[in-house]
C-alpha cells in the first residue's frame, strides 16, 4: 500500500515528493518530514509516517522531533547575529567574553576556533558526573578549566558536545540569554519557525520519539568500538563524558528535552529549518524580519577547517560553524551552500545562489556520519526540479 504524504507541493517539485515516498517505502523510515524554500516562498511541506515506534501515533503539520548536531547550526545562526550587530568580534579571544575560559594557556584562543571546530576542546577530561549533560554550569566551568587536547589552530576535530557549550557561553555572556531564550527571542519567534533549544513539556504530546540506528552490518564503519578501546582517550572522552548522553533513550525524556545542549538537542520540525535557512538564502530576511545581513551572510559560507577530522577518523570540512559541501556528503552544486547534518539523519541548510531553504526531520536513526542517503536523495530532487 503507497504511503500517505501530507501536506503540500508545488507541482514542479513533485520529484522531491516521489524521493520522500520512497524514502517511506525503500529506505527504512518510519515518520520524517521535507521542506523547501525558494525565494521566501514555500514549494515543499510535506510530512507522513508515525511519530512512534509502535507506528500508532500519526506524524502530523506540527510534530516535533529531536534534530541532534543539525542544532549546531541553529546555534551558529544565533552567533552570527551578534557579531553582525557589532557585540560579537570572532578574531576576539574568547576570555574577553568569558574572562574564566582563560585558564589552562586560552587566554589569547579566538571565538572563531569554537566555531569552526579548531579549539581543540572537543571533550572535558576529568570525569563528570551522569547528569552533567542536563548542567549549564558544570559543563561551561568544566570546559573554562579544560587544557586543549592540541594547540589551538593547528588542526581542526569535530566538538560534538561541546561545540554547544562553549558556543552558547559565548552567546549567553553577550546577550544575557541563554541561547534558546536568545534563538526564540531574536530569531525563531519573530520568523514564526517553530524550533526550540529547551523544550517546554507543554509540548511533549506532539514530540515524536527517536528510534535508534540498527546495529552496522558486517564491514560497516561503525567508530564506537574502535572509540571504546581506549576509554582514556579524547574521542571516548568526546561522547561518553557525560555518560549521561549514551545512555539509550535518554533522548525521549524529558530531562532531555528540558535541558539546553546547543550543540545536540535542538527539536523542531523540516518547515523551521527550511524557514531559519531560507531567510539566509535570500539575503537575510524574510517576511519583514532580518536575521543578519547579506555581508555576514558570506561569512557563512568561507572555508575554516578541511581534512582529516581529529575526532571522526574521517575527512569534515567547516565554515564558522556550519558544515560544508565535500565528497559524499554534498549541499546540493552550489559550492556556497551551508548547513549542518544530525546524527541519525536530519538537515538544515541554506544554498545562497539558488536562493533554497531545506529542512528534513525524521525519527528513524540511521548509521550515516555525514549526509544520510534519505537527505541525498530529496536534495537530488531539489536540484532536479529547478
Amino acid at each position: 500500500m503507497a504511503v500517505k504524504i501530507e501536506g503540500t507541493c508545488d507541482p514542479k517539485f513533485n520529484r522531491v515528493k516521489d524521493a520522500f515516498a520512497e524514502n517511506l517505502e525503500k529506505r527504512n523510515e518510519v515518520g520524517a518530514a521535507a521542506a523547501v524554500m525558494l525565494d521566501g516562498r514555500s514549494v515543499v511541506d510535506i510530512w507522513a509516517g508515525h511519530a512512534d515506534k509502535a507506528k500508532t501515533k500519526p506524524w502530523t503539520r506540527d510534530t516535533l522531533v529531536n534534530v541532534y548536531s543539525t542544532t549546531k547550526g541553529v546555534t551558529a545562526i544565533c552567533a552570527h547575529r551578534l557579531a553582525d550587530k557589532g557585540l560579537l568580534d570572532i578574531d576576539a579571544p574568547v576570555a574577553k567574553y568569558w574572562p574564566e575560559f582563560a585558564q589552562a594557556g586560552k587566554d589569547k584562543l579566538p571565538v572563531r576556533y569554537l566555531l569552526s571546530h579548531r579549539a581543540g576542546l572537543p571533550a572535558v577530561r576529568k570525569l563528570l558526573d551522569d547528569d552533567a549533560l542536563f548542567n549549564w554550569n558544570t559543563m561551561t566551568a568544566a570546559l573554562a578549566e579544560q587544557e586543549p587536547w592540541w594547540e589551538p589552530g593547528t588542526r581542526h576535530g569535530y566538538h560534538a558536545l561541546t561545540f554547544g557549550w562553549l558556543v552558547g557561553e559565548v552567546i549567553r555572556r553577550i546577550s544575557g540569554k541563554t541561547p534558546g531564550s536568545y534563538l526564540r527571542d531574536e530569531i525563531a519567534g519573530p520568523l514564526g519557525a517553530d524550533f526550540h533549544i529547551g523544550l517546554d513539556a507543554k509540548h511533549d504530546a506532539r514530540t515524536a520519539d527517536m528510534i535508534a540506528a540498527p546495529p552496522p552490518t558486517p564491514g560497516e564503519p561503525n567508530m564506537f568500538p574502535e572509540v571504546m578501546k581506549d576509554p582514556e582517550s579524547m574521542a571516548a572522552k568526546a561522547f561518553m563524558n557525560p555518560p549521561g548522553g549514551m545512555r539509550p533513550g535518554v533522548v525521549n525524556t524529558r530531562e532531555w528535552r528540558a535541558a539546553e545542549i546547543p550543540a545536540a538537542n535542538g527539536h523542531g520540525t523540516a518547515r523551521s529549518l527550511a524557514q531559519l535557512y531560507g531567510a539566509l538564502a535570500r539575503g537575510g530576511e524574510m517576511n519583514g524580519v532580518r536575521v543578519m545581513s547579506k555581508d555576514e551572510i558570506a561569512k557563512c559560507s568561507l572555508e575554516q577547517s578541511n581534512g582529516p577530522d581529529a575526532l571522526l577518523m574521517l575527512n569534515t570540512r567547516f565554515s564558522q560553524g556550519f558544515m560544508m559541501s565535500q565528497p559524499g556528503a554534498s549541499l546540493g552544486p552550489n559550492p556556497k551552500s551551508f548547513g549542518h547534518p544530525g546524527a541519525g539523519g536530519s538537515l538544515g541548510y541554506a544554498d545562497p545562489e539558488a536562493k533554497i531553504g531545506f529542512g528534513y526531520t525524521m525519527n528513524k536513526m540511521q548509521t550515516s556520519l555525514l549526509i544520510d542517503q534519505r537527505a541525498t536523495a530529496l536534495i537530488d530532487a531539489v536540484y532536479a526540479s529547478l
